[in-house]
C-alpha cells in the first residue's frame, strides 16, 4: 500500500501488487541460488509449459506497468517455475506468503541487518557510545516499523536486491 495525500494507505493497483509478488519470487530465487533469474530462463521455463513470454511483457509484469496479466496459464507456469502454490499469483486478495518465500525473506532481512551492523562497527568505531545507542534505537524502530511490509520490488535482472 502507498500513502495517499491524507496519509491514509491507498491500495496498490493490481499490476503493482502482481509485480511485488513476482519480485518477491525473483528475490527469493536469487538468494537461494546466488544469482539473478534472467529473462531467458523465464522464457525457457514458460516455453516448457507451452506458454510464450515476450521481453516487453515480462518487464511490464515485473514493473507493474501496462495491462494486468490475467492469463492463468502464465501465472500458473510462473508459480511452477518458482515452486510455489499457484494461489500466490492467482489469489491477489490473500496477504499470506508461501512458507518457502517467507523463510527466504526472513533470512535476507537478517543477513542485511548483520551486514549493516558489521559496516557500522567498522565505520563508527570512534563514535561515542551515546551516538551508537541513538543510531541503534533509530534502526530498531525503523526495522520494527517495516517488519510487516513486504519488500519493495527490486530489479532481479541486475542481481541481488
Amino acid at each position: 500500500m502507498t500513502a495517499g495525500p491524507s496519509g491514509t494507505p491507498e491500495p496498490l493497483s493490481p499490476q503493482v501488487a502482481l509485480a511485488r509478488r513476482l519480485n518477491l519470487l525473483l528475490d527469493a530465487a536469487a538468494e537461494k541460488r546466488g544469482e539473478a533469474v534472467t529473462f531467458r530462463e523465464v522464457k525457457e521455463k514458460l516455453a516448457e509449459h507451452g506458454v510464450g513470454m515476450s521481453r516487453a511483457r515480462w518487464f511490464y509484469m515485473k514493473d507493474g506497468t501496462g495491462a494486468l496479466v490475467r492469463d492463468k496459464r502464465v501465472l500458473i507456469a510462473l508459480c511452477e517455475m518458482f515452486d510455489v502454490d499457484p494461489s500466490f499469483l492467482l489469489d491477489m486478495d490473500s496477504d499470506e506468503l508461501p512458507e518457502s518465500i517467507q523463510a527466504r525473506l526472513d533470512f535476507v532481512k537478517a543477513l542485511r541487518a548483520s551486514r549493516v551492523q558489521a559496516f557500522a562497527a567498522r565505520t563508527l568505531a570512534d563514535v561515542s557510545p551515546d551516538t551508537l545507542h541513538a543510531i541503534t534505537e533509530f534502526l530498531n524502530r525503523d526495522i520494527a516499523a517495516h517488519a510487516d511490509v513486504p519488500n519493495a520490488p527490486s530489479s532481479s535482472e541486475d542481481g541481488l536486491p
